[in-house]
């Protein structure tokens, strides 16, 4: 039996907080030709989750969380419990297939099983068919969630992604020091600063969560959502990137962060400095765990420069804000915290976390994910992946969140969002593909300015 960490627990302790809340996390494949056979698809899968067995496994809960919950093996387990099918209305378009996904996200998933269903959508425009894989947040955070949809398609688990590069650059070996003391000296002192910065970063957290934002985008749920997706080639955010020396989270940042100015205008609101204020998971996966399905992640609060009307000047802010949130310690502090937790009796960190969850949330007014997906083409039955969407979760009183994935030559957006609050939902995408289209463009007029034409002589 494998018990829960009290980070995974605590997403369970998030839903149970808010009969309105589902959390679970989603990953919807855009795939070429028509869908396979049930019969076929079920034998394949059937052998393909084989090598992950926490697909087989449900929850066991002890009384008053006297005990942290546990992994067991589900004995009545059957696949076509959670192999679902569904056509779309016509004409099969984004529209129809967007509206099924805010319906199949926000319904819980059953605990009394393994909490995971993959649902085989059929009907879409151009000969195409399409797969949500849907988990719930408890299971696995994004990198272990694409992990588990990659052991789905026909190449299985590999070590091509993104998230891969990005943490083996994160774990590039330091200098060896040369002497006993002076690397004892050198421990000391880097545990003394990471402490600070830890407290830093603590207090930092503290103040994002209790000072109110001036914003009408955090409050109480209601049980439906919608949803839209966005996607820009990764071609076009390198080259911003390359202009401006800038990341490629920084740029999608930078792009969300327009997209929200333009919503908060369009609705007479003056978008000022804490208008939005984001919740920016940081994963602190380590190379060696990516085969373990658990949540490794910490989290920032940086305010998004709506306020900033240049999109030059937008971009630098979020990247000097990113990289100041980094450098105060709010990461290690999130890290720290859960560390902490994991070492009190689980019942009280379950109450503790349990009461946090049902007191009012004000600070925050949005989640902003981002996922290093599979570098390369994926395949499932013998049919290409043309389009990998992120479905994020809604919690804590956020009425809209953002995840963005990488998958192959494009950053893939998924946008859900509170149906009675965020009706221009698509509206959101759109801004996203806007934004980063306008930086494209200036990128191309500063690398290539255009030629002045030849000189003539006055005399």
């Amino acid at each position: 039996m494998e018990h829960l960490s009290s980070l995974d627990a605590g997403f369970l302790k998030a839903e149970d907080a808010d009969s309105r809340v589902s959390l679970a996390i989603g990953g919807l494949a855009l795939i070429e030709g028509p869908a396979p056979e049930q019969d076929a698809l079920l034998s394949s899968f059937s052998e393909r989750i084989r090598g992950c067995p926490r697909f087989g496994q449900r929850l066991r809960l002890h009384t008053l969380d006297l005990g942290a919950p546990e992994w067991v093996v589900d004995p009545d387990f059957d696949i076509e419990r959670h192999i679902r099918r569904v056509a779309l209305p016509h004409p099969g378009g984004d529209r129809e297939l967007f509206r099924l996904i805010a319906d199949v996200m926000a319904r819980r998933l059953d605990r009394d099983r393994p909490l995971w269903e993959v649902w085989v959508i059929e009907g879409l425009a151009d000969e195409r068919w399409a797969m949500l894989t849907k988990l719930h947040h408890c299971m696995a955070d994004g990198i272990a969630a694409t992990h588990l949809l990659s052991g789905l398609c026909d190449d299985g688990v590999g070590g091509h992604s993104f998230a891969h590069s990005a943490v083996r650059a994160r774990e590039k070996p330091s200098a060896p020091r040369t002497t006993l003391i002076g690397g004892l000296l050198n421990t000391s002192a880097a545990l003394t600063a990471g402490i600070v910065r830890a407290v830093q970063g603590a207090s930092e957290i503290a103040a994002g969560l209790l000072r109110p934002a001036a914003s009408s985008l955090n409050g109480p749920l209601s049980d439906l959502r919608r949803y839209s997706g966005a996607r820009v080639a990764m071609a076009d955010i390198d080259l911003i990137c390359r202009t401006f020396d800038v990341t490629v989270n920084d740029v999608a940042l930078a792009a969300i962060t327009e997209s929200y100015r333009n919503l908060m205008i369009e609705r007479g609101l003056k978008p000022v400095r804490d208008s939005l204020r984001t919740l920016v998971p940081v994963s602190v996966r380590s190379a060696d765990a990516f085969d373990k399905t658990d949540n490794r992640v910490s989290l920032m609060l940086p305010n998004l420069p709506v306020d900033e009307e240049n999109p030059v000047q937008r971009l630098r802010t979020v990247h000097d804000r990113l990289g100041r949130a980094k450098a105060s310690g709010q990461r290690q502090a999130g890290n720290l915290f859960v560390s902490l937790a994991n070492r009190i009796p689980f019942a009280l960190s379950a109450w503790t976390v349990g009461l946090l969850m049902r007191l009012p949330q004000r600070g925050v007014v949005t989640v902003a994910t981002n996922v290093p997906g599979p570098s390369r083409p994926l395949r499932v039955m013998g049919r290409n992946v043309v389009g990998l969407y992120p479905v994020p979760p809604l919690a804590m009183d956020l009425r809209t969140g953002v995840a963005m994935l990488s998958y192959a030559d494009h950053l893939f957006f998924g946008i859900l969002a509170d149906y009675d609050v965020v009706a221009d939902v698509d509206q959101l995408a759109r801004g996203i593909e806007a934004a980063v289209a306008r930086l494209v463009a200036i990128s191309k007029r500063r690398r290539n300015p255009p030629s002045r034409g030849p000189l003539s002589l006055v005399v």
